[in-house]
């Protein structure tokens, strides 16, 4: 057994040995063939799998992408109110009156709907765009070769089923989120496309009747007053009336939700408006200078804050909302007229004040015609009444108007403008014009009463400068009443511009050729012009010199809203502020030049230019003007003196009046105004009197005789100099005697007292002097 097992092992071996060489070789071939197949690209599971995850992340942005976002709900908020604007906008053009005032704002309003509207559609086609993109994704899908391999293996699509149901589901979902967006982008699209139709009819519309209300004498709209013959029932004219009501309501309701923000911002500044001068009244009054007030004969302020504030608002509205609905419009000019006549009461006499209230009474009744009567026989015939009995207003009674208002000059040509325009109304009108004579009868009107209003603005506006001035003065210490008179004379010249501006504005828009002025203007001031290798427009060069004549003004006029004017007390002068006032005015100046410079768009390489001749220039002949500006800035900023100070330079003497860029104002005691060159300032010994304060050593020479002691001369002198409140006694006075013998001594006296009251104080005290040793018995000579 033993034997046979032996057997068994030996055979093992020897088979291991003969075998051993091709078992290693097919093990080799084996590891190389199972090496060839882990590195052959053959699809897995795994890549299977990641194929589907990433098809379904693909149909899961599509599906966010698909969604509208917040963005687009608010396109199709936008885009149902420009329907309700349109629709409003349309049925408003069907029944209101053709007036010029509806019709402008019709025009503003379409061509903003127009713009509207492009721009919806814009961001319509790039929702399209975007839903296009989406569908490419899709498409894209269709290259990966591994899931549309899985698609095609039926037994592997068995293997991923719930992967490929839970695909299909994203794909319905994003396909029928995708089918119902685009139905509502292409509603929405037929929508706009539709709506820009209607607007560019309307447009045409509007423009139609804008030409029909043109200047011109042709094209009769209606036909002769005198071949009228219509009767309406009375119910059909209440009827009329109602309806129109109803549509300039919404017109003018429709336009203020347009102007809120405007309206707020307006309102806003004048409740601002309203408390700062509020602030101002109440300081006055609880100083007890409310009595005071009444030197300055405000017409406006003294009957309080709101109504004045309330003009400027109104007059600012008016002006600022040129196409505002005619509605809107006339009821703001009716408002403004009302709160001017509360003004007015108490005030104006009883003859200007039946007059006033028969030019409103006129121009209330032209507004309702023109509103809410249809166009015929009895609203062409009340026309012509008002016309004639606004000619009769024009020729006698508007004098009585004219003497209670504060600016004359302008009134002369309102009352041209208002009987011109009421004699052209009546032709028009008989001859079948009646769009053209509406609007020349309103223009009248309104540029009578505008007139009225500006003229009021105006005095408010200097009333309010006034106090500004009088209360800095009284919390700087001055106390004094100034010349306000003159002043307001010297302040309102630069108003009467920006007044007469408004003026003008509201004349050309109610006779419908501000538009076409302003674009026509604009088209000129724009136009470029080139002389050599430069270009410029005459607009830039205009608002050039408007910057510079603005910047010259404000630095002129700032020192008023510091409570500074010509006549103020040389003893408290605030030399601080006046630095002050001085650096802001350079700021100003330099602000504006550079601002002007901006404005003008000169290009900086032509600037360049421009200032190396400019410095050649200085060179050969402007060293002196530039020495003394430059110098002008040294003094500001060094301050080696400031206004009020008290200097001696050269064989000169005196107080500083003003210091400017260029030339520095002395005011000399004879009374003679020194002008000196800021260059020749800085270039001599000064000597500045009151650099650290304002008060000067004098002295007074005096002779005692009689039978006295120096103690006793002393207790005199020291009384007396105690008793003179112009004396600075924080600064103790010095006695010196000069000679003493029997019964005769001679003093010098010295002691401070204001350098701008010398003469005054010398004077005092050798009075007081005199008085008290003469009391004493002895004898006093200077």
């Amino acid at each position: 057994m033993i034997q046979k097992r032996s057997y068994l092992y030996l055979f093992a071996l020897l088979t291991l040995l003969f075998f051993a060489p091709h078992t290693y070789s097919q093990t080799e071939t084996k590891k190389k063939e199972s090496r060839s197949k882990l590195f052959e690209e053959t699809t897995t599971d795994s890549d299977y799998l990641m194929a589907i995850e990433k098809a379904g992340e693909v149909m899961e942005s599509a599906y966010n992408d698909a969604d509208f976002d917040s963005a687009s709900h608010h396109l199709f908020g936008e885009i149902k109110r420009t329907q309700s604007k349109l629709d409003l906008i349309l049925a408003s053009l069907k029944g209101a009156n053709p007036n010029v005032r509806n019709q402008q704002m019709y025009h503003t309003v379409l061509k903003e709907l127009q713009l509207q509207l492009d721009e919806q559609n814009t961001a319509i086609n790039l929702r399209n765009q975007n839903l296009e993109k989406i569908k490419r994704r899709f498409i894209d899908l269709r290259k990966d070769k591994t899931l549309t391999g899985l698609l095609k293996d039926t037994i592997r699509r068995k293997q991923f089923k719930k992967e490929f149901a839970n695909l299909k589901k994203r794909y319905l979902a994003t396909d029928s989120l995708m089918t119902k967006n685009q139905g509502i982008l292409n509603a929405k699209k037929r929508l706009t496309v539709q709506r820009k139709i209607a607007v560019s009819n309307a447009l045409i519309t509007v423009e139609n009747n804008l030409e029909k209300s043109g200047i011109s004498m042709l094209h009769k709209e209606y036909p002769f007053l005198w071949n009228i013959n219509d009767s309406i029932p009375k119910k059909t004219v209440r009827q009329n009336i109602g309806a129109k009501i109803a549509i300039e309501e919404n017109v003018a309701a429709y336009y203020l939700s347009y102007r809120t923000g405007g309206l707020i911002t307006l309102i806003f500044f004048i409740g601002l408006l309203c408390w700062y001068i509020s602030r101002n009244l109440k300081y006055l009054k609880t100083n007890g200078y409310e009595e005071k007030l009444s030197h300055f004969n405000f017409k406006y302020l003294n009957r309080g804050v709101l109504l004045p504030a309330i003009v400027i608002g109104l007059n600012i509205a008016v002006v600022s909302n040129l196409y505002a609905p005619a509605m809107f419009l006339e009821l703001m000019q009716l408002f403004l007229l009302g709160i001017l006549t509360l003004l007015f009461k108490n005030k104006w006499s009883v003859k200007s004040m039946k007059n006033w209230i028969l030019l409103l009474g006129l121009f209330f009744a032209l507004c309702f015609l023109d509103l809410f009567i249809e166009v015929g026989l009895l609203q062409r015939c009340a026309f012509i009444i008002i016309n004639i009995l606004g000619i009769r207003y024009g020729l006698i009674q508007i004098k009585t108007i004219k003497d209670q208002l504060y600016i004359k000059g302008f009134f002369k040509w309102a009352s041209i403008i208002f009987i011109g325009l009421n004699g052209l109304s009546i032709l028009y009108n008989l001859f079948g014009r009646v769009s053209l004579s509406n609007m020349l009868s309103l223009t009248a009107f309104i540029s009578l009463t505008q007139i009225v209003a500006l003229s009021v603005l105006l005095k408010i506006i200097l009333e309010i400068v006034i106090l500004q001035i009088y209360t800095t003065r009284i919390k700087r210490g001055f106390e004094k009443i100034f010349d306000h008179e003159s002043l307001s004379d010297t302040l309102k010249k630069p108003f009467i511009i920006v007044i007469s501006y408004m003026w003008l504005v509201v004349i050309a828009s109610n006779l419908n050729v501000w538009e076409s002025l302003r674009t026509s203007l604009g088209s000129l001031l724009s136009h470029p012009n080139t002389i050599g290798s430069i270009t410029f427009t005459l607009g830039n060069i205009v608002l050039f010199f408007i910057i510079i004549w603005i910047a010259h003004l404000l630095q002129k006029y700032v020192a008023y809203f510091f409570g500074e004017i010509d006549d103020e007390n040389e003893e408290n002068v605030n030399k601080r502020q006046h630095s002050k006032l001085l650096i802001t005015r350079l700021i100003v100046l330099i602000a504006g030049y550079l601002l002007a410079v901006a404005a003008s768009g000169m290009p900086l390489d032509k600037l360049s230019i421009l200032l190396g001749a400019l410095g050649v220039g200085v060179g050969l002949g402007l060293q002196n003007v530039v020495n003394n500006f430059v110098s002008g800035v040294i003094l500001i900023f060094d301050k080696p003196i400031q206004i009020g100070d008290v200097i001696e330079i050269s064989s000169e003497s005196g107080r500083v009046k003003s210091m400017g860029l260029r030339t520095t104002k002395i005011n000399a005691p004879n009374g003679a105004e020194i002008i000196i060159p800021n260059g020749n300032l800085l270039s001599q010994n000064i000597t500045n009197w009151t650099y650290t304060d304002n008060f000067k050593l004098v002295e007074v020479a005096i002779e005692i005789n009689g039978d006295t002691t120096p103690e006793a001369i002393n207790e005199i002198v020291m009384q007396a100099l105690e008793s003179l409140p112009l004396i600075n006694l924080e600064k103790a006075p010095q006695l010196y005697y000069t000679a003493i013998s029997d019964g005769k001594y001679k003093l010098l006296i010295k002691f401070w007292c204001s350098i701008y009251r010398t003469e005054e104080t010398i004077s005092s005290a050798r009075q007081v002097l005199f008085s008290n040793f003469k009391a004493k018995g002895l004898t006093f000579s200077t």
